[in-house]
């Protein structure tokens, strides 16, 4: 008798296993191999979140109520709007591939460096505009949920960035 067993077959797998495994699916987060990056929303808008949370697939539960509502005011919804979080291992952290995959014109940092991505720095809650997409550098939900200063600056800011 062998010590141990190797096998990538599925019928010889699932006769030999005693549990079922499931692999789960976040919704909308259907990878092609085609896809470079995997995201939520639609990307043909050319609105596109970046964001970096390492602990959730996007946002934390608070952050992504927050988003909703900030979207939702400027007539946005989750389905019309890209999200990409760069801490997932899958997606390349480099803006010339953002760009070519994504083709944004109207681009969010959430609480991403600007310069982690090869830009130029770029203040807090202001933006600046590109040949192709104007960025807006700001604060992550976190850090505004615990400044009410930073929440009521990225608004003002924001309104004007997406008007």
């Amino acid at each position: 008798m062998a010590d141990s067993l190797h096998t990538t077959n599925p019928v010889a797998l699932q006769a030999l296993m005693s549990e079922t495994l499931f692999i789960p699916k976040t919704p909308q987060q259907e990878l092609t191999s085609a896809e470079e990056f995997i995201y939520q929303g639609d990307k043909s808008t050319g609105v596109l979140f970046i964001l970096r949370y390492p602990d959730y697939p996007y946002f934390s539960p608070a952050a992504e109520e927050a988003f909703l509502k900030t979207i939702g005011a400027l007539q946005l919804h989750a389905g019309n709007v890209a999200v990409v979080n760069l801490a997932n291992s899958h997606n390349p952290n480099e803006w010339k591939r953002i760009m070519a995959f994504f083709q944004p014109k109207k681009i969010t940092l959430l609480g991403v460096e600007p310069i982690s991505l090869g830009l130029p720095t770029i203040a807090h809650n202001s933006y600046m505009h590109g040949k192709i997409a104007t960025v807006f550098n700001t604060f992550s939900f976190e850090e505004m949920f615990a400044d009410v200063q930073k929440k009521k600056m990225f608004w003002m800011e924001f309104k004007s960035f997406m008007g």
